[in-house]
Parts: C-alpha cells; structure tokens; sequence
C-alpha cells in the first residue's frame, strides 16, 4: 500500500488539490480535518466551553465518527449523520483549530486514520500527517501559500457559494490559526524532515494539482 502524506497550513488548498490528485491515481483521498471539525461541530451544538479540555475529553465518548465513501467522495458520519456540509462554517473551522490542541482528542481519531492507511493507498492531508499519523508515508508533501493568498483564495470560495466573506477578517483567522496549528504542544505544524515543500502562492490550482500528481507519481515509483 501507497501513503501519501499531505500537510500544510489552513486554507493552503490541501483538500481540493488532493481530492483531484487521489482520483487521478485511484488513491482514496482522507480529509482528517474534516474528522476535528466533527468534533468541533459537536461542541458547538453541545454548548461546550471548548477552552475547558476536561468537558471536551469527556464528549468524545458521546461521539461516534465515522467517514465512508460516495462516488469516490468523503463524508463523515458522525453519530449516524451526515455533517459534510455542516462542518465548512468558519465558526467550526476556529472550533475545530481550538479543540485539535488536545492530546486526547488527536489520539482519539489517531487509529480510524491509520486504519484506512493499511487497507488503502491513501492521500490524506492535515497538519501533523507525515510527523505524527503517518511517518513511514512513502510521500510526504508539505503545501503552503502565503496568509494573503490563501485569504484571498477562501473569500472567492465562499463568495462563489453565495456567502457574504469578509477579506479581514479571513485573514485575521487564517493568521490567528497559523500561531495555534504550529505553537500547539501536542503534534505541532511543521513539515516532516524528509517532505518536500510546495508553495502555491503562485501557482493555477491546475498547476498546483499538476505538480503534486507529478511528486506523488515520482516518489512512488
């Protein structure tokens, strides 16, 4: 079995540029962020304090994720409902960022991520999958853009979905949970040592795709 780890930080195009690379080359693409939005988006309907990690470890045995596949297409099941859609708020978003700092919640969804790894030639992106969830990938690719661009990149998404985006206050975020993703303790944003570092800021997604079709077909081989 293949593994392909992608990390990165928020908003980098890791999830779009993976999905299409994963269908390419028949691999089955794993959004893992998608797995702690779930959790955020638990949290939030619970009325949490996510600041409080007592109460948050304490939810997860309330919790059943679950992630299956449509067409090709993820979606996760959490405790039997489809939250695909739910969980692309930005509200979920900043939850989730809060909630993956702690060691309980990562080591929760630790082993669902590593079993599709041995069953699966896999693409799976995140923050800590080629330090943490899968260190011995074959690939590792680590994708960035600049905080501006890929503020840029997430108000033209939403605006294109017909949602009102505010450029500011995207950037502010994204640059807000670039501190937390790299500053956390637990599994820290950081490029494995061995992965090789992909700069999209300027760069088509067409290019993007392209570049990173070509590294994983490369390193593969």
């Amino acid at each position: 079995m293949i593994s392909v780890a992608i990390d990165g930080p928020a908003g980098a195009g890791k999830s779009s540029i993976a999905k299409l690379a994963a269908a390419e080359l028949g691999y089955i693409y794993i959004d893992t962020g998608a797995l702690y939005r779930s959790i955020g988006l638990f949290c939030i309907n619970q009325s949490l304090d996510i600041h409080d990690k007592n109460a948050v470890v304490s939810a997860l045995d309330k919790m059943e994720i679950n992630i299956i596949f449509n067409d090709q297409e993820q979606r996760v099941i959490l405790n039997d409902k489809d939250v695909s859609d739910e969980i692309r708020t930005e509200e979920v978003s900043r939850t989730a960022s809060v909630v993956s700092a702690i060691p309980e919640v990562r080591a929760f969804l630790l082993s669902l991520q590593r079993g599709f790894a041995e069953k699966n030639n896999v693409i799976m992106d995140g923050r800590d999958i080629g330090t943490v969830v899968l260190p011995q990938a074959q690939v590792k690719i680590f994708l960035t853009a600049s905080p501006e661009e890929r503020a840029a990149r997430r108000t033209k998404q939403l605006e294109e979905k017909g949602i009102t985006a505010d450029y500011n206050q995207i950037l502010k975020d994204i640059i807000e949970r670039d501190y937390n993703d790299s500053h956390r303790e637990t599994a820290p944003l950081k490029p494995a040592s061995d992965s090789v570092i992909v700069d999209t800021t300027n760069l088509s997604f067409e290019q993007s795709v392209a570049q990173i079709t070509e590294l994983i077909k490369e390193s593969a081989e």
